[in-house]
Order: structure tokens, then C-alpha cells, then sequence
């Protein structure tokens, strides 16, 4: 009887065939774990990745800044008592161009085998896109495997990690008698101002970031288990005087060859060229221990930094393997109100280009619909989508969701173009005005899990 209550007080939807759609609660932590651990394994169920494990736990049973047990979605087949899929909501806040804007990011998206092909990831997605919704969520922002997130309204839009390796070969060596000029020791809730100044500053670079508070910065210093895939080690830089110039994030395992630094990051003055070849020593070294620790091969070290990054130039010759980037999926349910949002920045992009104080109309065929955007002065006065008659090409296309990939930075209008043949322009003017309004600008957002 309690079970049935339990139940009755947090089943969203009765799927028949004794399924049921429920919100979680940290009783299911250890169900949750296991389904999520085999499903997720790079190495197939048989061999569960207990470090998967370990963040699902730290979900459903330890504080989160942003995300709540009731914010996974399970589907149980009551007949059993069994988890048989399960996705989740973890709400952050990015910005684009220092624009902030809520984001609703999917993760732990699984099914058994033998449940698939009944349409229970999709109905979580609609749950999930409904919570987002309601939450105020411009976007929803996705990793995963190629192609699948498409069928939920997904477009692979913008960079994802992208990697250079090096190996011992491109180890710099320090001379005879030369000591360390930087070292490195592990971050404390102390240095969460020194981190939070550094990191806004690096996000300049980029216009699309994840925007971090004192409470996330605490999360990911000290509130996740040890154990969990996502938790990572920060270290805090330090002159040979003792004063921190800048701070340096990865894992607490080696990426099979070897140790990646996910983030690196330097304060302002500070030369890039003279630290780098400390953190690539600190990266081997660190990497190394790892591997004796788990009686594993080290290769390699790995800066994970995007596409674009100051340590690439820094150490161009020694990184030899360049992996180019994935991309994140990304949906952007109401695009006119998205781009509504981040008006002041494409004012501000043509204020700075060619086409200072524009007046007029740019209409965008997206096939199934017409984007307008309208400008007076230079300003953005609004922007709206139109029904498409079958006779109005408008002037510019991009078929259905591929507009993404301008809007956050992935690819121009001329790559597009060059991918898609049924992109295309009926007006120069308007080529100019959309790469100028939306310009290629490689991004690296680390995002918060």
C-alpha cells in the first residue's frame, strides 16, 4: 500500500502495458545508478561504469546547486518494481555575449534493450521540454551520440571540446639546475573569488559561456563524491613568490592515453608562453601517476580547450595531434523570442560593422516558415515568423533547424552554403548582413553537471 501511494503521488502519466512515468526520489538512487551505469558503460552492461554511478548518486542524495531528485524522470514497469528508463533536467544559466539566458540541459537519457522502440525517451522529452518551458528556458543544450537527438528537435550547433595531444617527445625539459617556476596545489572555497574573476575574464573570448556563482563554484570544489565522472580537479597556479596567476581543471582519471586539461586559464598580464611549459610538465607528471595507479599506459597529455585556445599558440609544436571538435546539440523551441533576447547584441555587431544604422527587412525562408527580422537605425525592432507561401524565397534560405549553427558560432553562411545546396541567397546585402549579425566564433562552454 505505501508503494502504491508513493506512486500515486508521483506518477506524471500511466503509459499502459503497466508502465508508468514518475518523478524520482532519492530512494531510487540506487535503481538509478545501476540502469545508468550499464546503459552509459563504454565498455557494455557487463561491465557497469561505476563512475556514472557515482554522479547519479551524488544527483539523487547529495545538495545541487541547480537540480532537485524530483527532477529525474523514471519510467517503471510495475509489474516488476523496475527502472527500465530514465532522463533528467539540469538547469543552468549561460550567456551569450554577456546576455545570460536559462538553459535546460537533458542528461542521462537511457532505456534497457528490451523497452526500446516504444516512445519512452520521447515522452520523458516532452515532460522534460514542458519543465524547461515553465522554468523560463530559452534553450536546452545536449551531449550525445550522433544523430539521435535530432528526432526531439536538436541541431548540432555548436562546438564541442576539441582537443591537441602531445607526447613525451614534446615534453619540454627543464635545463640542468633549473627549478619549476610554477607550481600547482589544489583549489580551496577560498580561492572561489580568484576563480570566479579569472574564468570571466577567459569568457571574453567566447560569446557563448555558462555563467558560475559562488554556489556552483562550491559544488564543484567539494561537493561531489569522489568517485563521480564528472567531478574534477582544480589547481590554483602559482609564481614561484607564492601568488596566483591563473588555474588549471581536469579530471581526477586519465582520457585513455593520458591526463586533459579541460580548462587553463591565466589572469590578465600574465604570459602564456612562460607557464605553459608547466602545465604541460604538471599534465605528463600528474598523468603518469595516474596510470601507475591503475596499472594503465600513459601516452600522451591533452589540452581539451575547444578549437581555439591562447595554449595552442602558446606550444603550437608541441602539440602535434589535433582532434577537431564535436558539437553540442541545442533547441531553441521559440527562436523569434531568442533572438528577441539577444537583440542588444546584434545591435551592437552592426553599430560595429559596414552596416552601421541599417534600416530594413531581412527575411530568412526556413521552408516551413518565414523569419523577419526588422531594423530601424540599427536597432532591432522586431522580429517575427511568418507563415511561407509556396512562391516566396525570401532572401536568404536555411533549411529548418541549420540556422543554429550561425546563431551560436559553429559555421558561416558560405560553409553552409557549401554543405547544404538548398541554402542559398537571392540577395548579397542580405549574405552580408547575416554574417555580420551572426559571425563564426568558435565557443568552449564547460557546463555544470
Amino acid at each position: 500500500m505505501t508503494n502504491t501511494i508513493e506512486h500515486t503521488k508521483s506518477t506524471v502519466k500511466d503509459l499502459g502495458a503497466g508502465l508508468i512515468l514518475r518523478r524520482a526520489t532519492p530512494d531510487d538512487a540506487d535503481a538509478l545508478a545501476e540502469i545508468n551505469a550499464k546503459m552509459h558503460s563504454d565498455d557494455g552492461p557487463d561491465k557497469p561504469d561505476e563512475r556514472i554511478g557515482a554522479w547519479v548518486r551524488d544527483l539523487l542524495t547529495r545538495p545541487h546547486p541547480t537540480f532537485r531528485p524530483a527532477d529525474f524522470t523514471v519510467v517503471e514497469d510495475t509489474t516488476t518494481g523496475r527502472i527500465v528508463s530514465t532522463l533528467n533536467l539540469i538547469s543552468q544559466t549561460w550567456s551569450y555575449e554577456g546576455i545570460p539566458f536559462g538553459v535546460g540541459r537533458p542528461e542521462l537519457v537511457c532505456t534497457l534493450p528490451e523497452y526500446r522502440n516504444r516512445g519512452l525517451i520521447r515522452t520523458q522529452f516532452e515532460l522534460i521540454h514542458q519543465w524547461s518551458a515553465e522554468r523560463g528556458q530559452l534553450v536546452q543544450a545536449i551531449t550525445g551520440i550522433p544523430f539521435y537527438y535530432r528526432q526531439f528537435g536538436y541541431e548540432m550547433a555548436m562546438d564541442l571540446s576539441g582537443r591537441r595531444l602531445g607526447f613525451q617527445a614534446q615534453v619540454p625539459e627543464l635545463k640542468a639546475g633549473e627549478s619549476e617556476a610554477y607550481t600547482f596545489r589544489p583549489a580551496t572555497l577560498d580561492d572561489i573569488p580568484f576563480l570566479d574573476q579569472v574564468y570571466r575574464q577567459a569568457n571574453r573570448r567566447y560569446p557563448l559561456a555558462v555563467e558560475r556563482d559562488p554556489s556552483i563554484w562550491a559544488y564543484e570544489l567539494s561537493g561531489q563524491s569522489s568517485e563521480n565522472i564528472n567531478r574534477n580537479e582544480f589547481r590554483i597556479i602559482l609564481r614561484s613568490d607564492g601568488e596566483p596567476i591563473g588555474y588549471l581543471i581536469h579530471p581526477w582519471f586519465n582520457w585513455r592515453s593520458g591526463l586533459a586539461a579541460i580548462g587553463y586559464e591565466l589572469k590578465a598580464g600574465v604570459s602564456w608562453l612562460a607557464v605553459t611549459p608547466s602545465v604541460i610538465r604538471y599534465l605528463w607528471g600528474t598523468g603518469g601517476e595516474y596510470a601507475k595507479s591503475k596499472d594503465e599506459e600513459r601516452t600522451a597529455f591533452c589540452f581539451g580547450l575547444g578549437a581555439e585556445h591562447p595554449a595552442y599558440q602558446a606550444c603550437a609544436g608541441r602539440l602535434p595531434d589535433v582532434r577537431a571538435p564535436y558539437a553540442w546539440y541545442l533547441r531553441v523551441p521559440d527562436l523569434p523570442g531568442f533572438l528577441r533576447h539577444i537583440a542588444p547584441v546584434l545591435e551592437k555587431r552592426l553599430a560595429q560593422s559596414i552596416a552601421v544604422g541599417h534600416t530594413g527587412r531581412l527575411r530568412i525562408n526556413r521552408f516551413s516558415q518565414m523569419l523577419v527580422l526588422n531594423f530601424e537605425g540599427g536597432e532591432l525592432t522586431g522580429v517575427d515568423e511568418e507563415k511561407r507561401s509556396a512562391t516566396d524565397y525570401g532572401d536568404l534560405a536555411l533549411p529548418e533547424l541549420t540556422i543554429l549553427q550561425m546563431i551560436f558560432g559553429r559555421l558561416s553562411f558560405a560553409e553552409l552554403h557549401a554543405a547544404f545546396p538548398d541554402a542559398y541567397f537571392n540577395s548579397d546585402e542580405a549574405v552580408v548582413l547575416f554574417d555580420i549579425l551572426f559571425p563564426k566564433r568558435h565557443s568552449d562552454v564547460l557546463g555544470v553537471v
